[in-house]
């Protein structure tokens, strides 16, 4: 130790004995001739630098790079996650699902709030040159999402509660799809997009009024403990009929929106039916093969597994994207065909679903609320249409499941509770509206209204489960004996 204490010092000034002369050598030589397209503005640019302080031109570099992109979104995913995270443990001491703490953010962080309170520090965080990056890692994590969503999708149930899902569903979906598109009748005229067909415009509103949000759905039934109740069985067969059947509409819809003409879009909804075929019937059998026994059968994927199921993900969200409807109907896809099998796609979720909730999903609700712009409705008759449209969806939704529900056996109130969980949106309902608006359907005004709605009729759950709940409490007092 004592020689290493002496040499080491004595190398240390060496090395900065070698440099500082090499330094005052290097001092004597001829700079290199400027460019001449660069010389007018590089001479500028030596003058101006020479002309600053030494303090003044630290705050001209810190400002320099803040103008930088990648400062710009670390900037942007910092502020999302923390304001992600703090409304949605807000919506859960006001025992609401984070997801409404979430969307809340994304409004939060818009021009609605934000934009309207420091107009200046929403332009320089949020400069719209900056969106595009955002909304690409916002659709990577709607993708991600809308996988776990497939894995989540559990037709056992919707063997168990065959004739009550089908029913409910069905209803809970035409009922009110009829009505948006009734709705749709008052609104073309003063709130489409100038180019927009009523087609089009009528079949997104309907749309939009009969999606349920399952994931949603299925987190409040755990958070209340009602999974394993006949209720929540059956809401969540119900449900999962209803995601099926909604997103195959809206498939649908965006293939005949985007084809243009009626013989294009027959081809894409062929080429749709043979995907969801070729999916369903070839690759989903094939797949516990392809992975692997020991793989399937194990706890956790390896990094081959994992890199391979990612691969297969995106390459089928590629594929609907080429097709002609949203990369996430092929994500979704993809999900559904993973083996059911040990705990492999337990593990399989974990892994992505804690990633895309904490990370990716809040961009996505950051990027809905910077396109939401409240605003816009600065009138009576704004807010009005906007009430209009929240009572719409839930007569439609509720009304129709929980209606539908008694008429197959099921107590009023249990149609009711059912009824409630079927208004539940979310999520689901917002990746819906940002198709319409990407598509140019659904313009600033009307997006707003409809968030808005997604935000209510979400929100309304939770105090609407506790009301079925007074009520059985309170039955139970009238018939017990005295």
């Amino acid at each position: 130790m004592t020689r290493l204490s002496v040499i080491y010092p004595l190398i240390l000034v060496t090395f900065v004995l070698v440099i500082y002369a090499t330094v005052l050598q290097g001092r004597k030589l001829h700079n290199p001739p400027p460019s001449p397209q660069l010389e007018p503005a590089s001479s500028g640019a030596q003058t101006e630098r020479s002309a600053i302080a030494p303090s003044a031109s630290l705050l001209a570099n810190l400002r320099e790079n803040l103008q930088d992109p990648l400062s710009r979104l670390l900037i942007q995913l910092i502020l999302i996650v923390l304001v992600a995270r703090l409304f949605g443990s807000l919506a859960k001491y006001a025992h609401q699902p984070a997801v409404i703490g979430e969307m809340m953010a994304g409004i939060f962080l818009g021009p609605s709030l934000l934009g309207w309170l420091c107009p200046g520090v929403f332009h320089f965080i949020f400069p719209a040159s900056s969106l595009g990056t955002l909304r690409l890692l916002s659709q990577v994590g709607v993708c991600l999402f809308m996988f776990v969503v497939g894995m989540d999708l559990d037709l056992a149930h919707l063997k168990h509660q065959a004739r009550t899902a089908l029913l409910v569903s069905q209803v809970s979906i035409l009922l009110p799809y009829f009505l948006g598109v009734v709705a749709a009748l008052c609104l073309f005229t003063t709130l489409a997009a100038p180019n927009t067909t009523f087609v089009a415009f009528a079949l997104f509103i309907g749309i939009s009024m009969s999606i349920t949000a399952f994931p949603v759905l299925a987190r409040i039934l755990d958070e209340r403990g009602l999974t394993k109740t006949p209720l929540g069985s059956t809401a969540i067969a119900c449900a999962a009929t209803d995601d099926v059947t909604a997103w195959t509409i809206l498939a649908f819809v965006i293939a005949i929106v985007k084809a243009g003409s009626l013989v294009s879009s027959i081809a894409n909804i062929a080429l749709v039916v043979l995907f969801v075929g070729v999916m369903c019937l070839w690759v989903k059998p094939r797949m516990p093969r392809w992975l692997g026994t020991a793989t399937v059968a194990g706890s956790s994927p390896g990094k081959g597994a994992l890199a391979g199921i990612l691969i297969f993900l995106f390459t089928s969200a590629l594929v609907t994207d080429l097709i002609g409807i949203h990369a996430l109907f092929g994500s979704f896809l993809a999900g559904v065909v993973m083996p059911p099998q040990g705990q492999f796609r337990d593990s399989l979720k974990v892994r992505l679903e804690h990633f895309s909730s904490v990370f990716l999903l809040p961009l996505f609700f950051a990027f809905t609320g910077l396109r939401t712009q409240i605003g816009l409705l600065n009138d009576a008759d704004g807010w009005a249409i906007c009430g209009a449209l929240i009572g719409i969806a839930t007569v439609g939704k509720l009304g129709g499941a929980m209606v539908t529900a008694r008429l197959t056996g099921v107590n009023w109130i249990d149609s009711f509770a059912l009824g409630a969980l079927m208004n539940t949106r979310g999520l689901i309902e917002l990746i819906a509206l940002n198709i319409g608006y990407d598509l140019g359907i659904l313009p600033a005004r009307i997006f707003a209204m409809l968030v808005i709605m997604a935000l209510v009729t979400t929100s309304m759950t939770g105090p609407l489960l506790s009301f079925a709940d007074y009520l059985r409490a309170r039955r139970a007092l009238t018939v017990r004996p005295a």
